[in-house]
């Protein structure tokens, strides 16, 4: 026998709903383990990768405090997301110098 989580009322080890209260014992079982979503939501791949797309390198420390990747998935996020911040900045200037020739060869 043991207490049910919700009501403490005597019921069976192999229960997996309560007879007094009606309450899910395996929904609080699933709640109290790591799969459930016991991470924070900044932590959560999605928000990650969302974060990267939108603020670009500012989201680097939300990769680097997670406890959930590996110190070699940390160095090479870190290491793709520079390069790519660098190509992305060089780009932009090469175009910008592009489009200041352009300018000034049309007279405006």
């Amino acid at each position: 026998m043991k207490k049910c989580p919700f009501c403490a009322e005597e019921i069976q080890d192999e229960a997996v709903k309560c007879k007094h209260c009606g309450e899910f014992l395996i929904d609080a079982e699933l709640k109290g383990s790591k799969k459930y979503g016991d991470t924070k939501w900044y932590h959560r791949t999605p928000a990650v990768i969302i974060s990267v797309l939108c603020i670009g390198p500012f989201a680097l420390p939300l990769i680097w405090f997670n406890p959930n990747y590996s110190m070699v998935s940390k160095v090479f996020w870190t290491i793709i997301i520079i390069v790519f911040t660098l190509v992305l900045c060089v780009g932009s200037v090469g175009l910008y110098a592009n489009l200041l020739k352009q300018i000034q060869e049309s007279g405006l």
